[in-house]
């Protein structure tokens, strides 16, 4: 059970790996992707620990680990092309969904994500949940990734909220890293995580 505190003004979610489980999608649409547009074959373990990395900074990583120049921009679009044509295998992470729809219409509620607006809007249309927020930030809206906490102050400049009073919902160090230095309070679900499909 998560508690909120009383002065709570708004709540934030990142979405990969905190409301939906689509890190296993990404995988294999990544692992397609650099395979079928730069000639690489990226064993799963080389994306462990990299779940929170923004598209440019999982890229910049696989070019410096392996000594390339990838074309970046189209090994992006067959990534998010792939995952987007795998949305219905999507899994919810049931305790923070469950918070979603408990605060819903209590308390405004936002996304943060360093994912792509097309995947985050597929996502969270796959489990009836895209009206429930009334902002959505993606990475494409501000210069700096997480750990940079731009995406956060965003969110919380389009909520029109104290960004001290808003509650972040992350699953990533880099996440977590934003939200504090976005002055907000963060909450680490991966402990109370529960992939499963929602009810």
């Amino acid at each position: 059970m998560i508690d909120i505190p009383a002065d709570t003004a708004a709540l934030i979610f990142d979405c990969d790996g905190t409301l939906v489980d689509t890190l296993p999608l990404y995988l294999k649409a990544w692992q397609a992707a650099l395979q079928e547009v730069g000639g690489l074959d990226v064993e799963a373990a080389w994306f462990a620990g990299r779940g929170g990395y923004a598209e440019q900074m999982l890229l910049a990583a696989v070019e410096k680990s392996f000594g390339v120049t990838l074309d970046r921009p189209a090994i992006i679009s067959a990534t998010r092309r792939r995952v987007r044509e795998t949305i219905e295998g999507l899994r919810c992470n049931v305790p923070v969904i469950t918070v979603v729809r408990e605060w819903a219409g209590r308390l405004p509620l936002a996304v943060a994500s360093s994912g792509s607006r097309e995947v985050v809007e597929a996502s969270l249309a796959a489990i009836g949940l895209l009206d429930v927020f009334s902002a959505i930030v993606t990475i494409e809206d501000v210069e700096h990734p997480k750990p940079a906490p731009d995406i956060y102050l965003l969110a919380a400049r389009k909520l029109g909220v104290d960004p001290r009073l808003c509650v972040v919902f992350e699953d990533s160090h880099e996440g977590l890293k934003a939200a504090r230095a976005a002055g907000m309070m963060a909450e680490d679900v991966r402990p109370c995580s529960e992939f499963r499909i929602a009810p």
